[in-house]
């Protein structure tokens, strides 16, 4: 095996770099949610996605890719938030071939009050983040992307 081009070698160690960002941020996100409101990170991501849709709804299909995560791994997630009456799964009307899942009044509450303990932690994660110079230049780039919708 021959020695990796620069280009590939930056690659490598810009992916590494992101890697370690994700990771420092998403855990004490997963800290200050379980602690403070009995969530982890993937469940108020799901609770997040669903309450940003105009109607607190999508296809388990779109659900999956909006959070990034197999179709398996969000169907048990789902089955979990189900239970504790977070969410609320039903076929849709037009087609019976396709589930929607839909946010509850309960999941959109506990929503709300986790909002601000996630958006102080992940303010606070960035801001350490950013006084570390491998990680400094990362979390300037992520204030020029343009919003998701």
């Amino acid at each position: 095996m021959g020695v990796p081009d620069d280009a590939a070698a930056a690659r490598a160690q810009g992916w590494r770099t992101l890697a370690a960002l994700h990771a420092r941020i998403e855990d004490e996100l997963e800290r200050a949610l379980q602690k403070q409101h009995g969530l982890s990170v993937s469940e108020y991501s799901v609770l997040d996605v669903l309450a940003r849709q105009d109607d607190y709804h999508l296809r388990m299909n779109q659900l999956s890719n909006a959070v990034v995560l197999s179709q398996s791994a969000t169907t048990r997630l789902v089955n979990r938030l189900e239970d504790r009456m977070l969410l609320q799964r039903y076929l849709c009307p037009d087609d019976r071939r396709g589930i929607y899942t839909e946010v509850t009044l309960a999941g959109r509450n506990l929503l709300e009050q986790a909002q601000p303990t996630h958006d102080a932690v992940l303010t606070s994660a960035l801001d350490q983040a950013s006084a570390l110079p491998e990680l400094s230049p990362l979390v300037k780039a992520l204030g020029t992307l343009p919003l998701m919708v």
